[in-house]
């Protein structure tokens, strides 16, 4: 078990690999972070940098072939889930972490109603008989805001809207209490009104329960608004974390700052966007030293060649690139 002071989920040096006929796809190197109890941590990034697999690989959903955690350690409670069996594994998922996905039309059965699917859930998870199970399932409905309960459990996923359908999915991910949510960008095909009301649940039960939650998203509105803590991935590696307040105001990694700067703004009567120039690199041969330098317009000597470490510039705000390196870092450039 873990102590006190101990995160919750912890992940150490992570890699995932892909074999594929293109050759092995980089997918993660070195990854690591940590959730605590009762902490939203938001997980940001471009499309395909690999935020994705991380969240499958904490639970163990990566396919083997042609997917592979090579390296590193997935720490929850305290036990190493890559050393767990898959029976052991079993027994987590759903019950200690759940995993709501991006797309609910893709997770729920369309010929089984509602009820079925949640009812199987819980009578999965938990040693309930039917009636005891539908009660459960009418009660965390309720929790989700879902109007007339009782009635969308005889409905199939497609009578109901998309707001209402991701509501089932946060209804059946939470009716076990897990003890850590993997939201992989729940919101992401909802208008923004429906959008918000399933954020503020979300947050709600999550606040209430104390459930640590890892929110992955690539709308930097979403984290600002919902997350303790930020995490921004980039081609397979985290490259800058912070509490949220300290990213949004004082990015430290040139790519947080472009993605920020890429935000539309209304109020500064932009005639263009700013981007990011050039495009992700190929993970299959990535560049080498810092993987952002072939796009960065701050890189210097060191970026083409060394893999920065992580610098802390200030209390709790890790960034791995060299512009933080002080004399000490400059120095091993040198002997390099």
């Amino acid at each position: 078990m873990s102590g006190p002071n101990e995160p919750l989920l912890e992940v150490r040096d992570l890699a995932v690999q892909f074999f594929t006929y293109q050759g092995t796809v980089r997918a993660l190197e070195g990854v690591s972070l940590s959730v605590a109890r009762g902490e939203i941590m938001g997980l940001v990034g471009e499309t395909g940098c690999g935020k994705s697999v991380l969240a499958r690989s904490v639970l163990r959903l990566i396919a083997d072939p042609p997917g592979k955690i090579t390296a590193g350690a997935i720490r929850f409670k305290g036990r190493d889930l890559l050393t767990l069996s898959r029976r052991e594994m079993r027994r987590i998922r759903g019950n200690e972490i759940s995993m709501i996905f991006q797309e609910p039309m893709s997770s729920l059965n369309p010929v089984f109603t509602v009820g079925s699917q949640m009812l199987e859930v819980v009578a999965l998870h938990q040693a309930v008989g039917r009636e005891e199970g539908r009660r459960i399932c009418v009660e965390m409905l309720r929790q989700v805001k879902m109007p007339d309960a009782e009635q969308v459990l005889a409905k199939y996923p497609h009578e109901l809207s998309g707001g209402m359908r991701q509501r089932v999915m946060i209804a059946m991910e939470l009716s076990c209490r897990p003890d850590l949510l993997l939201a992989d960008e729940p919101t992401t095909a909802l208008d923004v009104t429906v959008q918000a009301q399933v954020l503020a649940i979300l947050e709600g039960l999550t606040r209430q329960r104390g459930v640590a939650v890892l929110f992955i998203s690539h709308d930097l509105g979403v984290i600002a608004q919902l997350c303790d803590r930020v995490a921004v991935m980039y081609a397979g590696g985290i490259i800058e974390t912070a509490p949220a307040g300290a990213i949004f105001a004082a990015p430290r990694h040139p790519y947080t700052r472009g993605l920020l700067h890429a935000i539309p703004r209304i109020a500064a009567r932009q005639e263009s966007l700013a981007v990011i120039p050039g495009s992700v690199p190929s993970l299959v041969d990535p560049p080498p030293g810092c993987r952002f330098h072939p796009r960065c317009a701050e890189r210097f000597f060191p970026c083409d060649r060394v893999v920065p470490p992580f610098y802390e510039p200030a209390p709790g705000h890790r960034v791995a690139c060299h512009l933080h390196a002080g004399e000490e870092g400059r120095r091993s450039w040198e002997r390099s």
